[in-house]
């Protein structure tokens, strides 16, 4: 174990203030009072490590980051089990996804073993920020950013690793979305960064999702970059559809689609009730056809920050792909979310060793 420097703030919010914020907590807008912190250089490695006061950083004009965009992030949640216990889900997966990014950003590999313990120091010291309130948890963000001050093109040889945190509930709402597919734009091609987790595959996503609700939908799903054929991933989530046969199919991974953890999980959960998940490539052509012929009966998106998202219907300029009635989300859907959020919330047995005990 690293050891950590704890320096608590010297004005955190008070409680009663706090407990207003924890009440309807809006996805991103409110922090946390702490955050944890590691410097990287080639001559130390990584150290430094500590839990200090949430604050702005103070960076060099000249910082890499703001170049050349080295720069990796994850998503992860802390969730209030229903004995009172306060754990996070899967933080080992996310801590190897990464250390996959920062290798193929050119950026130093984190060890995965400070990962984990770099949230749940940040955890224990702000869990009290943790909401109890149906679907709402502690939203972690831990990030890695560039810090050489150098103009050159290179990877950098300075590196921050940050923690933040902030309590949320429901991405989306209740219902089903609408999603926009994107025939201008594209999200990654063969041997760029798709499968990495880097803000500049987000940065890039954006005007696809503005498109996306100048035509009324509330997301955007991307084709591939090589034909503008096959379905592969929404502006920020893995995307899933049921077929009348009973079985769910996917995009396979290979490389320009992030591996998602949500994505993952839902694979196994689906297993575990017996239900075939296929990994394939699907023509956008054939889901609309299928969709509207019934072959097709559910969609949904998936990620960690929306878990799992009923998708109502794809719209492209030559018309809609409608999976049910459009409104009401689907039976497997449901189903596959609730058995989700039983196990993050500690109301089912765990099974897989999924969740991982904090304080």
């Amino acid at each position: 174990m690293t050891p950590f420097l704890i320096e608590k703030t010297a004005t955190p919010t008070d409680p009663v203030k706090r407990t207003e914020l924890l009440a309807s907590p809006s996805f991103g807008r409110v922090f946390t009072d702490h955050m944890a912190i590691i410097r990287y250089t080639v001559e130390k490695g990584w150290h430094d490590a500590k839990i200090t006061a949430r604050r702005p950083l103070s960076i060099d004009p000249a910082s890499t980051v703001l170049h050349y965009g080295q720069e990796i992030f994850e998503g992860m949640k802390a969730y209030c089990e229903k004995d009172g216990h306060v754990a996070t889900f899967r933080p080992e997966a996310n801590a190897a996804r990464f250390a996959a990014s920062a290798r193929r950003m050119g950026m130093a590999e984190l060890p995965e073993d400070l990962f984990v313990q770099a949230v749940d120091e940040l955890v224990r010291v702000d869990q009290d920020w943790v909401p109890s309130g149906d679907g709402q948890s502690l939203y972690l963000r831990p990030f890695m950013i560039s810090n050489e001050v150098f103009l050159g093109v290179k990877p950098a040889t300075e590196y921050l690793f940050i923690v933040i945190a902030c309590p949320v509930g429901a991405y989306f709402g209740s219902g089903c979305v609408s999603v926009w597919v994107s025939e201008t734009y594209t999200r990654a091609a063969i041997g760029g960064t798709g499968e990495a987790k880097c803000g500049g595959n987000y940065a890039g996503s954006l005007v696809a999702q503005a498109e996306a609700k100048e035509k009324g939908c509330d997301q955007v799903l991307f084709l591939d970059a090589r034909e503008r054929r096959f379905v592969e991933e929404m502006g920020g989530m893995n995307v899933m559809f049921v077929r009348k046969d009973g079985k769910i199919v996917t995009p396979p991974l290979g490389g320009t689609i992030l591996r998602g953890i949500t994505r993952n999980s839902l694979i196994q959960l689906a297993a575990d009730q017996g239900i075939e998940v296929v990994e394939e490539p699907i023509e956008i052509d054939e889901l609309f056809a299928g969709a509207n012929a019934g072959k097709y009966t559910e969609a949904f998106a998936c990620g960690t920050a929306a878990v799992l998202s009923p998708i109502g219907k794809f719209v492209r300029p030559s018309g809609e792909a409608v999976f049910g009635d459009g409104v009401t989300p689907g039976p497997v859907s449901q189903m596959l979310k609730k058995t989700l959020t039983d196990v993050q919330g500690g109301r089912s047995n765990d099974v897989h060793g999924w969740i991982h005990r904090v304080s």
